[in-house]
């Protein structure tokens, strides 16, 4: 031990402000941290490619002499929607399960924005399938390659 001791007087003002100083400073890294991290999500959310180029796209369809459309709006990573056109009454009562079947698709493919695992009842299979393939035809259309 030393002969000579050594003493050290500290103010409180000192110690108040090295301490508040240093809070100012963490609180500073933190926020600075919440700021760049949330920077590099967003521009990994913004950089992913769009799906689709907006638009409408039809495929026909062709039942014996009848002809009608199958329309898919879509927006850039949407599908908006799903309907038949030129579906004429005489179509319409040949064909009863058309638009019920594909009000079932529709509702399915807008929940998933996909026609991947997409369900039916056998009542209606092979109308749901012509319509999907229909829908897939659309899509690929629409699709950003």
């Amino acid at each position: 031990m030393s002969g000579k001791t050594r003493i050290v007087v500290l103010h409180m003002k000192e110690i108040l402000y090295t301490v508040i100083f240093l809070v100012l400073a963490v609180i500073m890294g933190i926020l600075l941290f919440l700021m760049f991290g949330s920077r590099r999500e967003d521009s990994a959310l913004s950089a992913s490619p769009d799906r689709f180029t907006p638009g409408k796209y039809t495929t026909t369809i062709q039942l014996n002499d009848n002809t009608f459309d199958v329309e898919v709006a879509v927006d850039a990573d949407h599908i908006n929607s799903i309907r038949l056109q030129n579906l004429s009454e005489s179509t319409l009562a040949m064909y009863p399960l058309m638009e019920p079947a594909l009000n079932g698709l529709a509702t399915q493919i807008y929940a998933s924005q996909s026609t991947e695992g997409i369900t039916y009842s056998d009542e209606s299979k092979y109308t749901s399938l012509l319509l999907l393939d229909a829908i897939d035809d659309a899509l690929g259309r629409a699709e950003i390659k």
